[in-house]
């Protein structure tokens, strides 16, 4: 599809739309953009290139929108395969070209393609690149999300170039918002490296910024500042709504009983949003997103082994490798004659920074029953005072 940024920066990227899942682990039912730009000046910069996946498309993109032109440069924000699938062939393409990029991805190069040293131009913070008319100005930003990531910024059109930075799920034309889907990207994606977002934001603040072009997802321009403000509030760990996120694994369907019945006791309370998860059918990464969407995590799960059913152990595993923490947590367990749930999964918490615990953990005996309904209701009173 063509995407309009202005005269001289050319979208040069391609989405696909059959492909299963992201990284081999996410579920993109709307495909995924693979993004990549051209600066077209007295001097020619490509700004990263693209997915192997995508390389046919790519090409033709590049060759079509140098118009017989040569590049000078080839800009690498990011090394992950899925932007560094065809540097390569620009290489062999261009073997005069010259390969911009920041110290540490100097180091990793060689990784991802037969490089002449030579040819490398190593930058540091602040460094620049004259292009002509425009001017590029290097931002590190090293674990957003890799150690090697850099980002660029063009003065006379005040483009952020944002590596993986402000990227979303889905495929350039997909006909869907941004925050939901970049919500799930971030916390999935980025969430453990909230530090060195907070780091980068800082730095962006001093720039005046029109336009975002980020690596995956649509071009940013009238929501420039929505999206600043998106990302400060998810980097800090802070949640995003106040409300409560109900995760629940059930074997047999009583667990998933009381999830519901807590739900509607929620809601009669006054809690001002109640969202649900059945964490063995419905996506993990989606359920992560809203746990660290929402103020309050409520976790409902059967013993299991000694432990906790293998879909909630999934998932608190998630939580606690994307640095899940600043919530309220309460609990609630199911077990016919040992229970473990509730021990295994505050465990689990324990291990997470800033968990606040709610209410007394709740401890039904296979079936919903008339003290079960009570115990709920109780913890329900606290949740909600605490909406």
């Amino acid at each position: 599809m063509k995407v309009e940024i202005s005269e001289s920066i050319k979208y040069i990227g391609a989405s696909v739309y059959d492909l299963d899942l992201f990284e081999s682990q996410y579920v993109i039912p709307n495909g995924m953009a693979y993004n990549s730009y051209v600066i077209l000046d007295d001097k020619i910069a490509v700004m990263d290139t693209a997915d192997k996946m995508v390389s046919e498309q790519w090409l033709n993109n590049l060759k079509a929108a140098l118009n017989g032109r040569t590049p000078d440069y080839l800009v690498i924000q990011h090394l992950e395969p899925d932007h560094s699938g065809n540097i390569q062939n620009v290489i062999d393409m261009y073997p005069d070209i010259k390969l911009v990029c920041s110290v540490k991805a100097k180091a990793m190069l060689p990784q991802f393609a037969d490089v002449n040293e030579e040819q490398i131009l190593a930058k540091k913070e602040g460094d620049t690149l004259e292009l002509g008319s425009h001017t590029l100005t290097f931002i590190m930003a090293p674990m957003v999300h890799w150690p090697e990531v850099m980002l660029s910024y063009e003065s006379s059109e005040k483009v952020l170039f944002s590596a993986d930075a402000f990227g979303k799920f889905g495929a350039m034309d997909a006909d869907e918002g941004w925050s939901c889907e970049a919500r799930r990207y971030y916390f999935n994606i980025v969430g453990k490296y909230g530090a060195a977002v907070q780091t980068l934001l800082k730095k962006a603040a001093d720039l005046d910024i029109k336009t975002i072009c980020p690596l995956h997802g649509p071009i940013l321009t009238d929501t420039v500042s929505d999206v600043l403000k998106l990302y400060n509030i998810w980097s800090a760990y802070e949640p995003e709504d106040k409300g409560v996120f109900i995760a629940y694994a059930s074997i047999h369907g009583n667990t998933a009983e009381a999830a519901h019945r807590i739900k509607e006791m929620l809601e009669s309370k006054g809690c001002p949003r109640v969202a649900i998860a059945d964490l063995s059918r419905d996506d993990i990464a989606e359920c992560v997103e809203d746990a660290f969407r929402h103020s309050t995590l409520l976790c409902m799960a059967s013993s299991y082994d000694g432990g906790v059913f293998a879909p909630m152990a999934d998932y608190l595993h998630h939580l606690k490798s994307k640095a899940f923490q600043n919530r309220k947590v309460a609990l609630v367990e199911n077990a016919s004659w040992a229970p473990s749930a509730a021990r295994a999964m505050k465990a689990e918490f324990e291990q997470m920074k800033n968990i606040t615990f709610l209410g007394d953990t709740v401890t039904i005996k296979t079936m919903v029953k008339e003290q079960d309904i009570a115990n709920l209701e109780n913890l329900a009173a606290v949740i909600a005072q605490s909406c």
